[in-house]
Order: C-alpha cells, then structure tokens, then sequence
C-alpha cells in the first residue's frame, strides 16, 4: 500500500488508523448487515453514532452548556448566507473582519440582509498580517462580529480571538480542533469538516441559546437554525457516513491527547517549516508576519518564478502532494492539519534544506 504526504488544503489528510476503520466496517457496521452508508437516519444504531459525535465534540472542546452543536450541510459557503439570513436583519448592523478571501465572500453575503461595516486593515497590508485590534465604528449598537480565525490562502490566524462588546461569530473551519477555544464571548462559531474534521459533507455549527432566541422568524425552513435545533439536525437525512467518520476523527483525537495534544504537536510541525524559512531567507520568502503565522497553513514564496516551478515540481516527485499555492496568489502552501503527521512535516523541512543546497 502506497501512502503519500498530503498536504491539501482540503479535502485534506485522514488518519490511516481512522480510514482502516471505516474499510473494516464498511460493509458491516457492528453486526447490523449493513454500511452506516445504508442505515436509516431514524434508526438507533445510526442515532447512537450522531450523538456520540456531539458528545464527543463537546468534551474535546469544552463547549458549554448553553451551546446548541448542528451537524448541517453546505460547507461554511452556506453558513456565509445563513447565519446573516437568521440574524442580521434589515436595520441591523454587523462587522466583518477582513483577514482573507472567506472573510471577503461571507461579508458579500451578509449585505443581502443587512447593513455591514468591515474592518480592512489587514486587506490594506496584502494579508500578510490580522490585527492587534477590532476597529469598529462609533456610537453603532453591532448585532455581532464576524471574524475568520484561520486563514488558509494566506497563512495568518488569530492567536487568540479578538475582544470586542459585541457576540463573536467565528468561521473555524481551517482550524477547529487543532487547539482549544474560549467561549467567553462566541454567539455562533462553524467550520466545514474536511480540514481537521472529517471528510467533506459535514459542516459543524455551535449557537448559544441567548443568540438563538434573537434569530429572525421569517427563514426559510430548511435554513432556520431553530429548525435543526429542535430536530437535532435530523429534520431532514444528515450526512450520516461523513458524522459517523468524523466521530471517528474525534476518538483518534482523544487518542493524541486531545486538542491540547493536538495543539501542541501542530506547533511542533509549523515550527519545522518555519524554521527553515527564517533560516533561508534568500530562498524562502514567508507571506505571514511572524506574529500571525499560522499553525495549519504555511505559506511562501521562492526567490524567483522559475525556482517555484522546479520546487513544486521536484516536490511532486517526491510524492509531496497539495503544495502548489492558491491560485490567487501563487508561491506555496503546505497545510499541517491535524492528521498530518510530525514524521510528514520533517520530511518536508528536509526536502526545503535539500532543495537549498541543490540550487544554491
């Protein structure tokens, strides 16, 4: 069996323990006679998998107990326009921090349903950086502030979530689980699962009952917050075979740790590459400040077009995959999401040293 580095961005790597589970229970989960693929949703066996999934997300990441956790469906680009949808309205006022390009889509949607302000001042220095403060209007009474914590075409993150007086609503999609979270001021946090979750299909939502209560009436059922709530997202078929593997996913965390473990074997890679980044400044060029690195998306850029091409093609035949950076700025990016491992990253900081020493 042939295993790879995998380094995309999403989709994005598994635990081989975790995909080597699901081949063993694929056709016969536990002596039911069937796939989770084949179950029905309203059956107990199925049922017991949901709810071990949010048992298990809730003890990993301490949520609290006024938090409601859904599993929906349409990735964060959906949540982009449902959760304005369901809590913005017209005379209604919410920030959007610019950090990326997710940042710039979900703040295009929320306009559809109320007025939005932005604060730009990472935009205005090419997101090489997130801000050491919230700029926010005076004298407006926010509904919330939208923030991303971890973005993935640039490399930055928020090292701790910013401080404002108005709910936080957080896109976590690049970063769930790969460290803890302070609730203290979260209305709504959501994250796609096929970064650090699972694989594709599953998107995450946390909602505080105090900010559920304030959700607008007038929603669509399908894409009310109210509805999934009380249904436990089971109003309609959920994606059961990615939840089922994505309690899977979190079981191999606890195994690692936790997310504390997990947290810190994230640092330990990130470190690695950074490290011969700083180290080689004539070769690599870092898009991130320092401050802002992040642990989950390394980003950078060689001396010049022409050497790119040859790393991203001598990366290629040393079976690195997802290297190649996003196709709005170019250069590279090596994602270290939680599955991928210590022994993958070393690997790869090798092959930058080597890389070096050939081209020099």
């Amino acid at each position: 069996m042939k295993r790879i580095d995998n380094f995309n961005a999403g989709p994005s790597a598994l635990p081989l323990s975790v995909l080597e589970r699901v081949r063993e229970e694929l056709v016969d989960y536990q002596g039911t006679g069937m796939s989770v693929m084949e179950m029905s949703h309203r059956s107990a066996a199925y049922e017991a998998i949901h709810d071990a999934a949010e048992a298990k997300l809730r003890r990993l990441l301490n949520v609290p107990d006024d938090f409601r956790v859904l599993f929906l469906q349409g990735g964060a680009s959906l949540q982009f326009a449902m959760l304005p949808m369901n809590f913005l309205g017209p005379d209604e006022t919410a920030l959007y921090v610019l950090t990326g390009v997710w940042s710039e889509k979900a703040a295009q949607e929320a306009v559809r349903f109320g007025h939005v302000v932005v604060d730009d001042q990472a935009k205005a220095e090419g997101y090489t950086d997130v801000p050491t403060q919230v700029m926010r209007p005076a004298d407006v009474d926010l509904r919330y502030v939208h923030v991303t914590s971890n973005n993935t075409i640039y490399g930055t993150q928020w090292r701790e979530l910013p401080v404002t007086d108005s709910p936080l609503v957080i896109d976590m999609s690049s970063d769930i689980l790969s460290r803890p979270v302070d609730w203290t001021n979260v209305g709504v946090a959501y994250a796609g699962a096929q970064k650090n979750l699972g694989p594709s299909g599953v998107t995450v939502v946390f909602v505080r009952d105090s900010f559920l209560a304030r959700a607008n009436g007038d929603v669509p059922t399908m894409l009310g917050y109210p509805t999934h709530v009380k249904q436990r997202s089971l109003y309609n078929t959920p994606p059961t075979f990615a939840i089922y593997i994505m309690g899977l996913v979190l079981d191999w965390i606890e195994e690692q740790g936790g997310v504390e473990g997990i947290a810190a074997r994230n640092r330990e890679k990130a470190g690695l590459l950074y490290r011969v980044i700083d180290e080689y400044p004539d070769f690599y060029l870092g898009h991130a400040k320092e401050r802002a690195r992040s642990d989950v998306n390394v980003t950078f850029r060689l001396r010049d077009d022409e050497l790119s091409a040859r790393f991203l093609a001598e990366a290629t035949k040393r079976d690195f995959v997802g290297v190649k950076g996003h196709r709005s700025v170019g250069g590279c990016r090596v994602s270290l999401y939680n599955a991928v491992s210590v022994e993958s990253a070393t690997r790869f900081a090798t092959f930058m040293e080597d890389f070096v020493r050939a081209h020099r």
